[in-house]
C-alpha cells in the first residue's frame, strides 16, 4: 500500500502562558532531549542572564551571545561540540535564537527556542539569520525541538522587539500571493499545506482584537509565529513566509543597517507589494492592523526618506536570486519606483 501521508518534523512541545520559562529545567530534564542531563544555555544580552539565574537547572553550563554575528554562531557550536553537551537552550531575542540554531545544528544536538521576544518567527523556522561581513546571510538550519514563550518576559521587552512581529506575521499572506503570482507565471510549484498554515497565521494576527500587550492577544501572536515557522519546515524553504516583502528588508538591512527591526521591515516591505499587486482590500486591512499596534508604515516611520527606500526596491530582487515575487514581475526602473513609493506614501498617509 502507497504511503499517503508525509511525515514533518515539528517540535515535541509548545508552550505559550505568562511565566512558561519556570518549566524549562523539568523540560531540558525530557530523556527525549537529554538522556544524560548534560546542557548547555546560551544567553542573549537582555533577559536571558536574569533568566538563567532564576532557574534550577543543575549543572547547566551557561554561555553568553553578544551578537547575532556568523562568528558567534561558529564559535558557540565549536564550544557545544567539544563538550559534547545533549542539547542546548537559547534563551532570549531573535538573535540569540538564530545563533543557538546554527550552533546546535554544528554541534548535531537538538536546540529549545525559549522566546523572550516576538520579533520575528525565527523562534520555530528552520533558518538562521546571521550577521557576516557582507551583510546578513540565511542559513538552513533544524528547527527547534521544542519552543517556549513566556508572556511575561515578552511584556518586558522593549516596545520595538516584544510586538514587531505582527509585521513579520502579517507578511506570510504578501508572500503566499507572491508565491501563487510565481505559479501563474513561472509554473513554480505551491506547496498547498505550507501556504495555509502560512496564511492562517496571518490572518489570526490581523483580525485579532484587543491591546497587543493583553495576554489573549500574544498568545494568538506567539501561536502565529510558530506556525509561520512551520510552514517553512513543511515547504522545504522559506517560500510561504518571505516574498518581495522579505527582498525588501533585506535590502535595507545590507542598505541602511540598524534601520529596524525584522518584524517592522517586513510588516512595510508585505503593505508596499500588496499596493504593487494592486490588491487594494489586503493592503487596507495590513496598514490598519499596523497603525492600530503602532508599528511603522511608510519609510519616513522607518527614519528613511522616498529616495532611500526607492533604492532598497530597487535593490531588492538581487537578495534573494531566483525567487519570483510582484517585485521580479513589474522589473520597474529606479524611476518608476520612486514614482510608485511617493504614490503609496500618499495612499497610506492620505
Amino acid at each position: 500500500m502507497p504511503l499517503l501521508a508525509r511525515m514533518l518534523p515539528a517540535p515535541l512541545i509548545v508552550e505559550v502562558s505568562p511565566g512558561a520559562v519556570a518549566g524549562l529545567g523539568a523540560l531540558l530534564a525530557d530523556r527525549r532531549i537529554a538522556t544524560e542531563g548534560r546542557v548547555a544555555v546560551a544567553v542573549g544580552p537582555g533577559q536571558g542572564d536574569g533568566i538563567a539565574a532564576e532557574l534550577e537547572m543543575d549543572g547547566a553550563e551557561i554561555f553568553r551571545v553578544a551578537d547575532g554575528t556568523h562568528n558567534t554562531a561558529v564559535a558557540l557550536g565549536k564550544r557545544l561540540r567539544s563538550a559534547a553537551y545533549e542539547a542546548v537552550a537559547g534563551i532570549g531575542g531573535g538573535r540569540t535564537i538564530d545563533v543557538t540554531k546554527f550552533a546546535a545544528q554544528m554541534a548535531g544536538i537538538p536546540m529549545v527556542a525559549v522566546a523572550t521576544s516576538l520579533a520575528h518567527d525565527g523562534i520555530a523556522s528552520p533558518t538562521s539569520s546571521l550577521e557576516h561581513e557582507s551583510g546578513k546571510g540565511s542559513y538552513g538550519v533544524p528547527a527547534p525541538v521544542a519552543v517556549i514563550v513566556d508572556l511575561d518576559r515578552v511584556r518586558a521587552a522593549p516596545d520595538h522587539l516584544a510586538i514587531a512581529g505582527i509585521g513579520d506575521a502579517i507578511s506570510d499572506l504578501s508572500a503566499v500571493a507572491d508565491w501563487e503570482l510565481s505559479a501563474v507565471d513561472t509554473g513554480e510549484p505551491v506547496d498547498g499545506l505550507a501556504a495555509a498554515m502560512a496564511r492562517n497565521a496571518a490572518q489570526a494576527v490581523l483580525h485579532q482584537p484587543g491591546d497587543a500587550r493583553s495576554d489573549e492577544f500574544l498568545t494568538v501572536l506567539a501561536e502565529s509565529l510558530i506556525l509561520s515557522g512551520l510552514s517553512m519546515t513543511v515547504a522545504g524553504s522559506s517560500r510561504p513566509a518571505s516574498g518581495g516583502d522579505h527582498e525588501i528588508m533585506h535590502a535595507i538591512d545590507q542598505l541602511y543597517p540598524g534601520t529596524a527591526s525584522h518584524g517592522e521591515l517586513a510588516g512595510v516591505g508585505a503593505l508596499f507589494c500588496a499596493y504593487l499587486r494592486e490588491d487594494s482590500g489586503q493592503a487596507r486591512l495590513i496598514s490598519a492592523c499596523l497603525g492600530r499596534h503602532g508599528l511603522p508604515r511608510t519609510p519616513a516611520d522607518l527614519g528613511l526618506s522616498c529616495a532611500d527606500f526607492t533604492k532598497a526596491v530597487a535593490c531588492a530582487p538581487g537578495t534573494r536570486p531566483g525567487r519570483y515575487t510582484i517585485l521580479e514581475r513589474l522589473g520597474l526602473s529606479e524611476a518608476e519606483i520612486a514614482g510608485r513609493v511617493e504614490e503609496y506614501v500618499r495612499a497610506v498617509t492620505g
